[in-house]
């Protein structure tokens, strides 16, 4: 199969923003697909070249990048940068460049999706000594025989940035529009799916029927996407949705890990997938010393605590651990962890996920050595008390923890989704007047203006101080509040250095921005950080005298 056979795809796709035509246009690829090509091509239409599991990555940056075009286009380095400062998007520089070149060599070679494939899947397995300039060649390669169009979609694939908007719900729908079509077999190709997180599996077991595609199943050594709660923020809510008697468990500040064991080595995965085993080793010794069975998946949060005081930590004090590469045994010791267990997905060669809840927690327990400090069920009450859940509640938050998870007792487990029958409360998002001290640039539909902003609190001896950097809450659409167009047009004028796409600014503009809580934080100057902040409003009456203190700042973050 010929690459420009994608690309003409990538255009179609690219061209409209109906979901139906999306999911029309895959579904006739996709049965020539099954017909000319290899199953695992289907990554391609993600911009990818293996399962949403595998941890691999390109590792292309934009500056390699800027190499390779200058390399085949024959223009300089500086001239691709420039041209990247105007455009924001490599993809189209290529595809300009390239063009150019492609015109004139009329094409010596015919670009075969095999080959584009092969030399992605190569340019992925390349580390250590030398991997630059090897990644260097292959990119190369590929350009070399490539028409301008070919160009942007492999140098946008390299770059993680397809931009041809195919979300997963488009990619499942046209696998059932596929094989399956007028059956309303999108539930079924979805749940297959949320088991097994590998399109390419699922279109395989598609292709051989109904029954294939229904017997898939969660398997250890493989990550999950995890089952989400909706939001409420009263328990009469709560109990609405999860009925008269519930559990009610602690809602912990830290991160959510999935544990899995096949038999052999215990892994750990983060709600992203991402595998981070290796920087846990303590999890992995507390794990096989304290749960017992042949085989089993936990669904847990991880939380940090202060191995001198005992006292548990904010998730900002140990996200440096998830990251860490190097000084693994180091960090064991200065930031150890302690596992809390809220469900049991798999034990012993059997999927659990279809019994109810009250049954999986007592598995759990039963499994389970519990050890303060190193593994533990979450704690929980099972009541239909409205004043017991209460209480329950605020003790959650005086020991300082996020809320509470209230379940169904007969709920069962669904990777992957929002669920109604397993709720989280916690308290109202505040908010705080803070000013714009820096800014991105963006990229993508968003390239050349400025679209993410650092804002800060007073401080009397240090002037403004860092507390975090929000992307989002701005508008697209003029009329419904101030769009990002408009924000960058208030503050172009006051920027007073550039450095990269990061610009500084000189503080004037105010705006309100509304947060979950407050953390230590070294990665900003005032030692704090906003966890998922959103500006709310502009506040072009206000001076920055009028923003929040770093006093402020520190009483919140004890407070919550």
């Amino acid at each position: 199969m010929k690459y420009s056979e994608f690309v003409e795809l990538y255009e179609k796709l690219a061209g409209t923003t109906k979901k139906l035509e999306k999911v029309g246009i895959l579904a006739n690829f996709l049965k020539e697909l099954k017909k000319r090509g290899k199953s695992e091509w289907i990554y391609l239409l993600r911009g990818r070249v293996v399962a949403d599991y595998d941890e691999r990555e390109f590792g292309i940056s934009g500056k390699l990048t800027i190499k390779a075009i200058s390399r085949v286009s024959g223009v300089s380095d500086s001239r691709v940068v420039s041209e990247y400062r105007k455009i924001g998007d490599l993809g189209e520089i290529a595809e300009k460049l390239l063009g150019q070149k492609s015109q004139s060599t009329l094409f010596s070679a015919c670009l075969k999706t095999e080959k584009v494939f092969d030399n992605l899947r190569k340019i992925m397995g390349l580390q250590g000594k030398g991997s630059v300039d090897k990644k260097l060649g292959l990119i190369a390669e590929l350009l070399g025989s490539a028409s301008g169009k070919e160009a942007k979609y492999i140098i946008r694939t390299l770059l993680n940035d397809l931009r041809v908007g195919v979300a997963d719900a488009i990619l499942r729908d046209a696998i059932s529009k596929t094989f399956f079509d007028g059956e309303e077999m999108e539930a079924d190709v979805e749940e297959a799916y949320d088991r097994t997180n590998d399109f390419a599996e699922v279109f395989e077991l598609a292709g051989k029927g109904k029954t294939k595609l229904k017997s898939t199943e969660i398997r250890p050594g493989r990550p999950i996407k995890v089952m989400l709660p909706v939001k409420v923020t009263e328990i009469d809510e709560a109990l609405r949705i999860c009925g008269e008697k519930v559990a009610v468990e602690h809602k912990y500040d830290g991160f959510r890990v999935v544990i899995s064991y096949d038999g052999k080595n215990v892994m750990l995965f983060t709600r992203k997938l991402d595998n981070v085993t290796n920087q846990f080793p303590d999890i992995v010794n507390v794990v096989k010393s304290h749960v017992k069975g042949k085989s089993f998946i936990l669904d847990t949060e991880v939380v940090g605590y202060d191995p001198k005081t005992k006292k548990y930590m904010p998730f900002e004090a140990i996200s440096q651990r998830i990251k860490r590469k190097h000084d693994i045994e180091k960090l064991v010791k200065e930031l150890p962890v302690e596992i809390n267990v809220f469900d049991v997905l798999y034990h012993n060669g059997n999927t659990v996920m279809d019994i109810p809840f009250i049954k999986r927690r007592k598995l759990l327990e039963k499994i389970i050595k519990a050890e303060h400090f190193k593994i533990r069920p979450a704690t929980q009450i099972i009541s239909e008390d409205k004043k017991k859940i209460d209480e329950f509640y605020k003790e959650a938050l005086r020991t300082g923890e996020e809320g509470v998870m209230i379940k169904s007792l007969d709920a069962i487990y669904r990777p992957g989704r929002r669920v109604g029958f397993i709720v989280k409360m916690k308290p109202v998002v505040a908010d705080l007047d803070l000013v714009i001290v820096g800014a991105e640039y963006g990229t993508g539909k968003r390239a050349g203006g400025l679209t993410s902003f650092y804002v800060a609190c007073k401080d009397k001896e240090n002037g403004f101080l860092e507390v975090g950097r929000v992307s989002s809450g701005l508008k697209e659409k003029e009329g419904e509040g101030v769009t990002y167009k408009e924000m960058d047009k208030i503050l172009r004028p006051l920027i007073t250095k550039t450095s990269g796409r990061k610009v500084f600014i000189k503080p004037k503009v105010v705006v309100s921005v509304t947060y979950q809580n407050i953390q230590k934080s070294p990665g900003y100057s005032s030692g704090y950080a906003l966890r998922f902040p959103r500006i709310m409003h502009y506040r072009p009456e206000r001076g920055v005298y009028d923003i929040a203190s770093l006093d402020e700042i520190k009483k919140d973050a004890e407070r919550k």
